[in-house]
């Protein structure tokens, strides 16, 4: 006998259960489309903190460690090349946040647009009860964007947006940018400790040594954090993009109604 799951996968084959007369054509767009942003207020907290802790670390490491400095070439490279990093990654992530990930027309099961497909008997096509759409392969629905999204991998609540198709790429910049911006730091801080420990330590900052030694100690718990972090989820990104996977892609994309 056939399982409840396999019997509903044969219903599914039939043309009539995709129910085209339930969807409405979809909505004509309008200007505000133009661009893609999602109002989501835990997403929106979350990148606000994102830029917070960038010029956070941008504030130290420059009025802190490289102002200071007495080496004029230490200051000028160090400064550029993490200055340089900071703007790629925040570049990087707007790009994200605000680039549509892969949204699937929303309400576009409709009978002219099933009928426009040219299905062939017997062929499977998956529509999402959601958003009332046909799903493409490896489209997945996600409850904060409520879009179907082509090759969803998840959605990111520091990137206030989903990451998929169209913004996969920016998203592993973001991560890759963040993860040398953080080593960078926690490098810097390493050499002022070691140069200013013996050292008159108000030569070392325009601030006093308790506060310097404060501002360090938080710039390299940061460093420390989002370096293990963004290095990890960089990683597992390049790994499903050689692959060709998604953490979306390893379960199904069948929906049960």
């Amino acid at each position: 006998m056939k399982s409840p799951a396999h019997r509903t996968r044969d219903i599914e084959r039939q043309p009539g259960y995709l129910k085209p007369e339930h969807c409405a054509p979809p909505p004509p767009r309008s200007s505000s489309d133009a661009m893609w942003f999602i109002r989501d207020g835990c997403g929106i907290t979350c990148s606000v903190i994102t830029w917070f802790l960038v010029f956070y670390a941008e504030f130290v490491v420059v009025f802190v460690m490289l102002l200071p400095a007495k080496n004029v070439v230490y200051s000028l490279f160090n400064g550029v090349l993490f200055n340089g990093l900071a703007f790629l990654a925040l570049a990087s992530h707007a790009k994200a946040m605000c680039t549509d990930p892969g949204a699937v027309p929303k309400g576009n099961a409709t009978k002219e647009f099933i009928e426009s497909l040219q299905l062939k008997p017997g062929q499977v096509v998956y529509k999402c009860p959601k958003c009332c759409s046909i799903k493409p392969d490896r489209a997945h629905h996600c409850s904060v964007c409520k879009r179907c999204i082509r090759k969803m991998d998840h959605h990111c609540p520091w990137v206030n947006n989903c990451v998929g198709e169209n913004n996969q790429k920016y998203f592993v910049l973001f991560t890759m940018y963040i993860a040398l911006i953080s080593l960078h730091a926690l490098i810097m801080v390493a050499f002022h400790f070691f140069f200013c420990f013996e050292a008159d330590w108000g030569k070392c900052s325009g601030f006093s040594p308790p506060a310097t030694v404060i501002l360090l100690i938080l710039l390299s718990f940061e460093g420390l954090l989002f370096l293990i972090f963004t290095a990890v989820m960089f990683g597992t990104q390049v790994h499903s993009i050689c692959s060709d996977e998604t953490v979306e892609g390893h379960t199904s994309s069948l929906t049960h109604w």
